[in-house]
């Protein structure tokens, strides 16, 4: 598992660093803020990303605390001012926003911050942090130890096409830095970035090393990705609804042809019927003239069977196949005794003669064919089926 999360986490780099060099952030930015302006106030504070980032700039031994993109200060004091003093001047100026929203940027004197802008192969944006601290020692006198640094992707649409891009390296020695960050920390001011200064706002770069940036929680992030899942939810639910309408509805057109579908069938089976009927009832009559009925079969069999001799089972199956199942004294004699029948041919024992120890007769399986099933086989069914003991 740990070996799969390397090669993830490279390529959602790859991706984020792919997604920043191009021209799309700043021109959803540019959209957005556009949007932004033609609602109301009132709305524009629902709307927002909630992140409110402010300016923590030293000069001439004075702290001044502003907002991105305003001039005025919100607060101002002294460096040799005490501890509570400081943060009392700071919780002030900060008061009204709330304190998940709240972000804080260290703005460096730029005189403090060395850069450095080079030329780097297209396989180097996916790494450009590493790669730009492996080129600490050519561009820079100073070493990785001895600098916080930070990198960052400048426009360069020339050197695209011959496989290079440009990128900036930004770099400022610890031993400037690091009691700026203590200082601030021991009357308890949290710094999330630190930057330069550009204009109103700043540069957005961060030279605050990865290890010792705050970690945010974002509950309202949390919220609008629940939101956004209740959409796509409901969204769904929409979409199968619709189509579960339609679908029913194609159902009930389904039916009502089939039930005219059913009731035309039923007419032809009516007409088929009739046609039938009357086309069967000479010939059922004519049937039954030249049928052999079940009496006549039996009162046969009767007759050419001999006293000793009793059948246990008589049937008779569509084909017009008669089967007789029975005992004898002398079984063998039986054929010679249905051979002259006027009513069946074909007589023959199934399986061989066996002898019953309890009666002390032969057992026997006889099969014949009914004379006019013969005469009429494969054009109608036998008028007479059926089974007696």
């Amino acid at each position: 598992m740990n070996t799969l999360l390397p090669p993830l986490r490279s390529g959602r780099d790859r991706l984020r660093q792919a997604w920043r060099s191009s021209p799309c952030p700043a021109f959803f930015a540019w959209w957005g803020t556009e949007l932004r302006a033609l609602l109301p106030p009132r709305w524009r504070g629902w709307l927002g990303d909630g992140v409110a980032w402010h300016l923590l700039q030293q000069e001439q031994g004075q702290w001044t605390l502003r907002r991105v993109g305003e001039v005025q200060p919100l607060a101002r004091w002294s460096v040799d001012d005490g501890a509570p003093a400081q943060r009392t001047a700071v919780s002030t100026a900060l008061q009204g926003v709330d304190r998940e929203d709240r972000r804080l940027a260290l703005l460096l004197d730029p005189r403090t911050v060395l850069r450095r802008a080079v030329s780097l192969p297209l396989a180097a944006r996916s790494q450009l942090a590493q790669v730009m601290a492996f080129e600490m020692d050519r561009q820079t006198p100073f070493t990785v130890e001895q600098v916080h640094y930070a990198a960052r992707e400048l426009p360069s649409a020339t050197l695209a096409a011959a496989g290079l891009f440009r990128a900036e390296l930004l770099a400022t020695p610890r031993n400037r830095l690091d009691p700026l960050l203590a200082s601030l920390a021991a009357v308890g001011v949290v710094i999330d970035a630190v930057d330069l200064p550009e204009g109103n706002g700043r540069l957005g770069i961060n030279l605050l090393p990865p290890p010792r940036r705050p970690h945010h929680v974002h509950p309202r992030r949390r919220w609008n990705r629940a939101l956004a899942v209740a959409c796509v939810t409901l969204l769904a639910l929409v979409l199968w609804q619709y189509l579960h309408n339609r679908r029913q509805a194609l159902v009930r057109m389904q039916a009502q042809v089939e039930s005219l579908h059913a009731d035309a069938q039923q007419v032809l089976a009516l007409r088929q019927q009739l046609q039938d009927n009357a086309g069967a009832a000479g010939f059922l009559v004519q049937r039954k003239q030249h049928a052999t009925t079940m009496l006549a079969l039996l009162a046969d069999l009767t007759r050419r069977l001999p006293d000793s001799a009793w059948l246990e089972r008589l049937s008779i199956d569509t084909d017009g196949q008669v089967g007789m199942q029975g005992q004898s004294r002398q079984a063998a004699r039986l054929l010679d005794a249905l051979k002259d029948s006027p009513l069946i041919t074909d007589a023959s024992f199934q399986g061989s003669i066996q002898p019953d120890a309890l009666t002390g007769k032969e057992r026997f399986y006889l099969v014949a064919q009914l004379r006019q099933a013969q005469a009429q086989a494969g054009s109608a069914v036998p008028a007479s089926s059926g089974s007696a003991p």
